[in-house]
C-alpha cells in the first residue's frame, strides 16, 4: 500500500497550500483574460499617476517670460510694463521680464531665435515660423510730420528730401512699403538718425524735413513736436490700394484736432492714414497652459493695466480697451497660438458638445462590444465550469460504481488517477480555472478518501 500512498502524494502536489505566495505566483495563476485586464488596469493607473504629478509640478513651478517690447518711448513698451505687474500680481508664478529693444524687427529676430518667449510686433512685418499670436493689442498708425513752415502736402512731395528715420526696424521698412506704391525707392530719400531719439532731435533742430512714426494716435513724441516745434501731419492716401499687396495695411484717419483742438487745429481736417495692428506673439514652444494663463490675465484685467499707465503717457491709457484676441481679416497669416485660443474658445461648444450625435453612436456601439465580450467572457467561464463540473460527475460515478461492487477499489483508483491526470492538462491548457481546478480536488479526495476506506476493509 506504500506505493500507492505515495502515487497519491504526486497526484496532489497542485492541491498542496503555499504559504503567502507571491505576486508573480498569482499572477501566472490568472487565466489569459484576466492577465490582459490586470496588465491595462496597471498601465492606466501608472499612466494616470505620472500625468497627475506632472500636472502638478507643472502647476506649482515658476515660469519666467522675457517680452521683447521696443523702444522706451512707445506705447507697446509702456503697455508692455503694465502688463508686467498686473500679470505678476494676478498669477504669481508667471513672471514677466520686460526688454527694451529698438523695434519691430529686433524683436522678431530674437523671437526666432528663442531669445524671447514674448513680442511686441507691427502686423506688416513677417514674422518667424515658430510666431503665434496671443492678442490684438491696439492699432498703430502711420504718421507723416513735416516742419510747419514746410509747403509739403503728399507723401511724393518729400522725394529728395531728408527724413528723420533710421533705415531700420519695421518703421523703416513700413515707409519704403509706402515708397513702393508710389514709385519711389529708398534712393530717392535722404535719411537722417540712427534711433527715435536722434531723429526727433535732428527734427527739433531742423536737421531734416520730415519723420516718420508708426505710433498709436496721441504720441506724446509725436505731441511733442507739434505743440512745441511748430510740426504738422501730412496725410498718406491710397490705403485700399496698398492692401492689395500689403494685407496687413488697413484704411483710418487722424481725427481732426487729434494733437492740438485749437490756435491752430492739429490736424486741421481728418486726415487719411494707415494702421497696422500691434501684435503680442509668443514662440510657439511656449506651454499652452502658460500662454492661457497669460491671456487670461489680459483680457479679465484690463482696468488694473489701465491704471499703470503713468500720467505723462497718459495717450497710452485708452489703447488698452483696444485689446482684443486676433482674428482672420488683419492679413497677418500667423496663427494663434494654441494657449490662447483655448481660452478665446472657452465659451464655444467643446469638441464633446459639438460631435454629441456621433459620440453617443460610437458610446452606444462601445457599449454593446463591451456587453457582448462580457458575455463571452462569462460564457467561456461557464464552459470551464461544466468542464470541470463532468470531471466531478465522472469521479462520483466511479466512487458510486465502486460502492455498489460494479467496479473494484483498484479499478476505481486507478479511473480517477486517470481524470485526475485529463483535469491537470485541463488546468495547464486553460480549458478549466484554478477554483474550478481546488473544487475538482476536493471532490477528488473526498472520493480517493470512500475508495481508500474500502480498500482498507
Amino acid at each position: 500500500m506504500k506505493p500507492r500512498s505515495n502515487r497519491i502524494t504526486r497526484l496532489n502536489f497542485m492541491a498542496k497550500p503555499h504559504a503567502k505566495p507571491g505576486f508573480l505566483q498569482i499572477f501566472k495563476t490568472l487565466d489569459l483574460g484576466t492577465k490582459a485586464i490586470s496588465i491595462g488596469l496597471l498601465t492606466l493607473s501608472v499612466g494616470a499617476i505620472g500625468w497627475s504629478a506632472a500636472e502638478l509640478w507643472g502647476r506649482n513651478r515658476s515660469h519666467r517670460l522675457v517680452l521683447a517690447a521696443g523702444s522706451k518711448t512707445g506705447e507697446s513698451y509702456i503697455l508692455a510694463k503694465a502688463i508686467e505687474k498686473v500679470v505678476e500680481k494676478q498669477s504669481p508664478r508667471l513672471q514677466i521680464e520686460v526688454q527694451e529693444t529698438k523695434g519691430t524687427t529686433e524683436n522678431l529676430e530674437k523671437l526666432e531665435k528663442h531669445e524671447v518667449a514674448l513680442a511686441m510686433a507691427q502686423a506688416d512685418v513677417p514674422a518667424a515660423n515658430n510666431a503665434r499670436t496671443v492678442a490684438i493689442v491696439y492699432s498703430d498708425n502711420f504718421q507723416l510730420v513735416v516742419q510747419g513752415a514746410s509747403p509739403f502736402k503728399t507723401f511724393t512731395d518729400l522725394k529728395g528730401k531728408r527724413i528723420g528715420l533710421p533705415q531700420k526696424g519695421g518703421q523703416y521698412d513700413s515707409f519704403k512699403q509706402i515708397a513702393e506704391h508710389f514709385g519711389l525707392t529708398e534712393k530717392d530719400f535722404i535719411f537722417v538718425g540712427d534711433d527715435d531719439k536722434s531723429t526727433e532731435i535732428a527734427f527739433q533742430q531742423k536737421q531734416v524735413d520730415a519723420t516718420f512714426r508708426v505710433r498709436a494716435i496721441g504720441n506724446t513724441q509725436i505731441a511733442d513736436l507739434i505743440k512745441n516745434h511748430n510740426a504738422r501731419l501730412i496725410p498718406i492716401e491710397q490705403a485700399e490700394a496698398m492692401r492689395l499687396k500689403h494685407p496687413a495695411f488697413e484704411s483710418a484717419k487722424i481725427p481732426k484736432g487729434s494733437y492740438k483742438g485749437n490756435d491752430p487745429v492739429v490736424p486741421s481736417e481728418d486726415l487719411s492714414t494707415i494702421s497696422v495692428q500691434r501684435l503680442l506673439l509668443a514662440d510657439d514652444r511656449i506651454d499652452p497652459e502658460i500662454i492661457k494663463q497669460l491671456t487670461q490675465t489680459l483680457n479679465e484685467n484690463r482696468r488694473e493695466i489701465q491704471a499703470l499707465i503713468p500720467k505723462e503717457v497718459s495717450n497710452a491709457a485708452p489703447l488698452v480697451s483696444s485689446l482684443r484676441r486676433p482674428d482672420t481679416t488683419g492679413g497677418t497669416g500667423i496663427p494663434v497660438h494654441a494657449g490662447a485660443q483655448s481660452y478665446y474658445d472657452r465659451d464655444e461648444p467643446n469638441f464633446f458638445q459639438k460631435n454629441a450625435e456621433y459620440l453617443g453612436l460610437i458610446l452606444t456601439l462601445c457599449l454593446l462590444l463591451c456587453s457582448w465580450m462580457w458575455e463571452l467572457k462569462n460564457w467561456m467561464e461557464r464552459r470551464r465550469k461544466d468542464i470541470a463540473d463532468n470531471y466531478i460527475e465522472q469521479v462520483i460515478d466511479v466512487m458510486n460504481a465502486c460502492q455498489i461492487a460494479a467496479m473494484s477499489p483498484q479499478d476505481a483508483l486507478s479511473k480517477i488517477d486517470g481524470i485526475f491526470q485529463q483535469v491537470a492538462v485541463e488546468l495547464v491548457s486553460e480549458g478549466i480555472s484554478q477554483e474550478s481546478f481546488r473544487t475538482f480536488n476536493e471532490a477528488y479526495k473526498t472520493v480517493r478518501e470512500v475508495i481508500d476506506r474500502k480498500v482498507a476493509r
